[in-house]
């Protein structure tokens, strides 16, 4: 072909693209990318043989793109975070594997010293026990944004990394499922720290997160102890402050000696001094000074590392301590509209579908179209209409169905 057909062809194909539907754009892009991402993943160690058979066939799905500032660890407010992570039905799921798995949690604790509640507790945050492990293809996110919006340097690597863990044959491509952002299995670990720290526990040669609970145990137990984990340590616990305290120094970064915070008068919630020592603490205030307030240690830290969110590490902290016996929180979230249970949640959508709303199942999961069925019923009650799910609403609702 002579130079100047060749500019003509290019020209031609770039005013076809131009003029394409949004999708076919996107499918046209992402084709292109594909293709230029088969020599960078042989340099990773990914055979040609296996990028072109798992990469053909795949397509864009650009709703993933949506997910990559709207992480609930950060937009949900904490009470409503916590309200549905930690309520009485993890607690006695959580309990009921700690039986079931009782065998397994001892070998993970003697090989890598961290407790079973707190294990149990990572796995009961992260997929419910194993009952949700997300239903997105891994190598379709993955690959999505690996050509589209931000950090696509990360997704890449990630990307590359999935199909190493298809090449090494630890997990079925099938079998590869998770969240938007390719996160999977019991205790949803990323691709690439998969390949760092999971641990074949089962001894059937393979490393899989997937199908094998005692691999999932502990290779999470594994993370946490390589994060920094200190057996002879708790997480933290909730404190009370004495009135006027200066709150400038407060931050999970920001840890000082256990002695120092007596000295400036903290104190265990229940009124008890806080432990003697210099343990490295610091003040942890997730709703700022009117809310609860824990001292926290680098085991706090450690929980903190496995989804870089406060409110994710306490949700975990939380349970662990639940699943051990301990009771909610001391202190009250600074709302007048609390949070609410899975099991609330379900019974609030339920009432919106006597109400004839068309809002699919009461699964729990707060949609578009529980918020806007919820908005109108909120305007009929004299609500402020913002769709939000609180105590306030469901009262509301079951006064109207004469369910007090």
């Amino acid at each position: 072909m002579s130079m100047r057909r060749s500019i003509l062809s290019t020209a031609l194909s770039l005013s076809v693209l131009s003029t394409a539907t949004p999708a076919l754009a996107d499918e046209a892009a992402f084709a292109a990318c594909l293709s230029g991402l088969r020599a960078e993943a042989a340099a990773k160690g990914v055979s040609r043989t296996t990028f072109d058979a798992h990469a053909a066939g795949l397509a864009p799905d650009m709703a993933v793109l949506g997910f990559l500032d709207a992480q609930p660890e950060f937009i949900t407010p904490i009470w409503d975070y916590m309200a549905g992570l930690v309520d009485e039905e993890r607690v006695a799921d959580g309990r009921a594997m700690l039986a079931e798995w009782r065998a397994v949690l001892a070998r993970v604790e003697a090989e890598y010293a961290v407790d079973a509640a707190t294990v149990v507790a990572v796995w009961g945050v992260e997929s419910n026990y194993g009952r949700n492990f997300g239903s997105r293809p891994l190598l379709t996110s993955l690959s999505t944004l690996s050509c589209f919006g931000r950090r696509q340097a990360f997704f890449r690597g990630e990307f590359f990394t999935t199909l190493k863990i298809i090449q090494d044959g630890h997990v079925a491509p099938e079998r590869l499922t998770g969240s938007w952002a390719g996160a999977f299995g019991h205790t949803q670990f990323m691709p690439s720290t998969f390949m760092r720290l999971a641990v074949d526990f089962d001894g059937d040669g393979r490393r899989d997160l997937v199908d094998s609970v005692p691999d999932a145990l502990a290779s999470t137990a594994n993370f946490l102890k390589r994060a920094g984990w200190r057996s002879d340590q708790p997480w933290g616990f909730e404190v009370s402050l004495p009135r006027g305290f200066d709150t400038a120094g407060a931050g999970r970064r920001n840890k000082q000696p256990m002695s120092e915070w007596a000295a400036r008068g903290v104190r265990r919630v229940d009124g008890s001094p806080l432990p003697a020592g210099a343990t490295p603490v610091g003040l942890l205030l997730p709703a700022g000074q009117p809310g609860p307030a824990f001292l926290v240690t680098r085991n706090f830290d450690a929980l903190y590392s496995y989804n870089a969110a406060e409110s994710y590490g306490l949700a975990i902290a939380h349970l662990s301590d639940r699943l051990r016996g301990a009771g909610s929180f001391v202190t009250a979230w600074p709302t007048d509209d609390p949070g609410l249970s899975r099991a609330e949640r379900r019974e609030l959508q339920q009432l919106l579908i006597e109400r004839g709303h068309d809002i699919g199942a009461a699964d729990g999961m707060i949609g578009a179209r529980t918020r806007e069925a919820l908005k109108l019923e909120q305007l009929r009650l004299g609500l402020t209409a913002d769709g939000r799910a609180g105590q306030r609403a469901l009262v509301a609702l079951r006064a109207q169905a004469g369910r007090q």
